[in-house]
Formats: C-alpha cells, structure tokens, sequence
C-alpha cells in the first residue's frame, strides 16, 4: 500500500494548491483517476461569508474518497484530487452552470439555458450544501464566481486533461475514472453505482470488467441509478474518439460514520478492496484497449 494521502487541508488553501496530482513513477496503463469532491482545503473568505458551519458545509464533501483511491498511483495510474471543497465550486459542473437565484439576471445572459442542476441549487457557485441548506444569505456578484472558476476550477481540469492527454499519448485513448461517494439513503441498497451515462461514456467493455471485479469483490452493483454521470463523464467521453469515461459511486456506510465524517472499521478494508479492483482493470488493459477500438 502506499503511504496515506494528507486529507484536511488548511483552512486557507492558497490558489495554486487548488489541485494536485499524484503521478506513478511510471505510467503503465491509460486509466487516469480523479476524486472532483474530496476536496477539504476551506478558504478563510468563503467560510466567513457562509451561512453555514464548517460541520454542515462538509456534508457536502466525498469525504476520503482520495485516500481510498491512493493505490492507484503504485499501480501505475495518475489520481488527480481537488484540494478545493465542492460547495466552494464543483468541478464535476460547466462553467456555464450558475444559478439564477445567486447570480441572477447573468446567469441566464451567459448559461442561456439554466440547467437543472443550476436551477435546484447545485450549478458551478453552489447554492446549498449539505442536507439543502442554504450556503449564503443572499446572493453574489459575477466577479465573485469568475475568481472561483479561474484561481480553482480551470487549474484542476486543466490538471485532469493533461493527465488524460498524456494517456493518450502514450497508449493511444484514455480512460478517466471519476470517483465519488453516495450517501447510503440515496443508495438504494448498492455498495457501488457505475455512471456511463448509459453507455454514452464509455465502452461496455470497461464497464463490465469494472462491474465483474467489483463483484467479485462482493460489492452489490448497479449501473446508471442513480447516479449515471455528471459534466466530467459527458465532458471528457467519447468512445468513438478514443475517449472513455466511467464514474463510480461508493456508498459511504461502507467507510465512514455519515454525521461526522469520521473514517470507521471498515475503511481499510474497503481500500484494500479498491485496490485490487483498480490492479484488475490496469492488469487487463491491454485486452480492454483492444475491445474498445
């Protein structure tokens, strides 16, 4: 295993620390890892413009998920984690993602179509966090979104899509691996939720042999519900150009009390089993490569 990644930043992330990148020592296979949400790093400014505790505001958090995913750098993968938290801006949007009921009349001038996202409160500038609190008392100014989105969210795609491109550089096509958790009311009795966006994503092949090693595993799997994909599955997948992306939900009750955050028994043992997932599907990736072209 390797050593532990730190998880809680510092409550004042500095900009250029809004992503990092955590790469092999040599790169074996064309599976690209990411974790968009586990980001912990509070600026100072945002914490004191929320309406929220720090408490509530992590709820929103994937909380760990970095860590679970910190095989994947041994086994020859790159892991691009935010450093940034969700609820400060979500990666896992486009730019174009902003909420009217903070940014008002703008965010029809620049989004035209308010996506659902935006509309229910979860656009690029989140309007709620954890349990549908509100994060703000009233709303925010462009300038304030346009900071966000250049000082964090470009820095960590631009970090993603370098590692991606870097993949197919060297192996022909790419796979991003997005990582997420679920809650456990929202799971619907899975362990773990496999977003292809229906196929659309990414080839069936490196969905089934994601699903085939996670069950045997023993994880209870599902595809597509309820969670099918967010913008960096439909962003960076295209199958037809070499380009695959499969999202993959864990449940939290798996790993970690859901109040506190607080990692339980179980994690290690879930990291352990993740590892030898993410080994399965580097190991068979030449036969995958040649499935999905």
């Amino acid at each position: 295993m390797m050593n532990e990644i730190p998880h809680h930043g510092a409550p004042d992330a500095a900009p250029d620390a809004a992503v990092q990148v955590i790469r092999p020592t040599g790169l074996r296979s064309r599976f690209v890892f990411a974790s968009p949400h586990s980001g912990s790093a509070y600026p100072a400014a945002f914490l004191d413009r929320s309406a929220l505790s720090l408490a509530e505001l992590r709820r929103s958090e994937d909380a760990h998920v970095d860590a679970l995913m910190a095989d994947a750098p041994g086994l020859g993968a790159p892991l691009v984690r935010a450093l940034f938290p969700r609820s400060f801006i979500d990666p896992n949007r486009a730019e174009t993602e902003l909420d009217p009921v903070l940014f008002g009349p703008q965010a029809h001038a620049i989004a035209g179509r308010i996506s659902q996202r935006a509309a229910a409160g979860l656009g690029i500038v989140p309007r709620l966090a954890g349990e549908g609190c509100a994060i703000y008392d009233g709303p925010l100014e462009m300038a304030e979104a346009e900071a966000r989105i250049r000082l964090y969210y470009r820095p960590y795609h631009a970090a993603l899509a370098a590692e991606l491109e870097a993949a197919r550089a060297g192996f022909g096509s790419s796979v991003l691996i997005d990582c997420h958790s679920m809650p456990s009311a929202s799971a619907r009795g899975a362990d773990i939720v496999l977003g292809d966006r229906f196929g659309a994503s990414c080839a069936p092949e490196i969905t089934d042999c994601a699903e085939r090693l996670f069950r045997a595993e023993g994880f209870r799997v599902v595809r597509n519900r309820p969670y099918a994909g967010g913008f960096s599955t439909e962003h960076y997948g295209c199958p037809a150009e070499g380009r695959h992306a499969l999202q993959i939900e864990i449940n939290r009750a798996l790993y970690m009390h859901e109040r506190s955050l607080a990692r339980t028994v179980g994690f290690d043992r879930l990291r352990e089993k993740i590892a030898r997932v993410t080994a399965g599907l580097i190991a068979t990736d030449t036969g995958l490569a040649r499935a999905a072209e």
